[in-house]
């Protein structure tokens, strides 16, 4: 990233959080990591599956270099053994930008999670006490009749939140039912959307190109996903497999693979197709946001003057 004139502070009151979205294998990371550098600062990851100890082949980790070359947050910070929510990331993460902003006058955010995003940017609504012998019960219907029962129940109890929820996070379907089923009411709404107010300014930068190419990249990424040593990381995971981390992309075509419920080559080609359609749901969610100026993932002449501009 080239250097520029340094950016003026004087007259802020506030300090300025980056923060750069986009879809899987875009090149987010390579981005933060420059403009961590460029400013100084360090890197806060918004990415629910890099949280994860556990978890690193599979989530495409920053490299050992890339951790290196800029102080990170919130990657392997957490078990896959601990419930880690929506919520817990926003306490956790504004208390450490709290800090780091006594040290900073701007902090990067990388991810392509999008409620996590808008925890941290816009805050999250006040949710309701939930009956926890609900939660129990339909924790132990999924695990019995897997996921179509608890989507049919969503769809007919809360058709709202039903139509916004990600139908491959069984999780997050529960959320819905146990909400409905515990106060009668639908958990969308309790989605009111009010944003609360930050200390801090907020720039963001969306990342995207030509799907044709970034589909190239997602499947160059899943095989080198395979020649590092994915398979081994899902072993390894065996003893987690019913856990909420590890029903995800990646990990839960592997071990249907070690389960002999599909042969390998097609565990790989269904991992490359599933990660496509998640980097699609990303650009949807991301899109809707009109703060977000997009960028192709090398325009960092153009990224780092509109950033400038807006700090000065």
């Amino acid at each position: 990233m080239s250097p520029s004139k340094p950016y003026n502070t004087e007259n802020q009151n506030k300090k300025t959080l980056i923060v750069v979205v986009g879809p899987t294998a875009i090149g987010k990371t390579s981005l933060a990591i420059a403009l961590a550098k460029h400013y100084q600062t360090a890197v806060i990851s918004a990415d629910s599956r890099q949280f994860f100890k556990e978890m690193s082949i599979g989530t495409a980790k920053p490299s050992a270099e890339e951790l290196a070359a800029a102080p990170h947050h919130f990657i392997s910070s957490h078990s896959v053994t601990q419930l880690f929510s929506t919520g817990d990331f926003e306490t956790q993460a504004l208390a450490l930008m709290e800090k780091l902003f006594t040290e900073h006058e701007v902090l990067i955010m990388v991810g392509g999670s999008g409620l996590y995003i808008n925890a941290i940017c816009n805050g999250l609504d006040e949710m309701p006490e939930i009956d926890l012998h609900i939660r129990e019960r339909l924790n132990q219907q999924f695990a019995n009749e897997g996921v179509e029962p608890i989507r049919k129940q969503l769809m007919a109890l809360d058709p709202e939140y039903f139509a916004k929820v990600d139908q491959h996070n069984p999780q997050r379907m529960i959320r819905g039912l146990e909400v409905v089923l515990s106060t009668g009411q639908k958990l969308s709404s309790f989605l009111t959307s009010t944003k609360k107010e930050r200390p801090f300014n907020i720039i963001k930068i969306g990342l995207n190109t030509d799907r044709a190419k970034l589909y190239q990249q997602i499947n160059h990424r899943v095989d080198l996903m395979i020649e590092n040593g994915l398979i081994d990381e899902v072993k390894s995971l065996t003893a987690y497999k019913d856990l909420n981390a590890l029903n995800t992309v990646g990990y839960s075509e592997i071990f249907d693979y070690l389960e002999g419920k599909t042969d390998l080559a097609t565990a790989i080609d269904k991992i490359k197709q599933n990660t496509r359609r998640f980097a699609k749901r990303q650009l949807t969610w991301f899109r809707k946001d009109t703060e977000t100026t997009w960028f192709e993932p090398n325009d960092s002449v153009n990224i780092l003057t509109l950033i400038n501009n807006k700090l000065s």
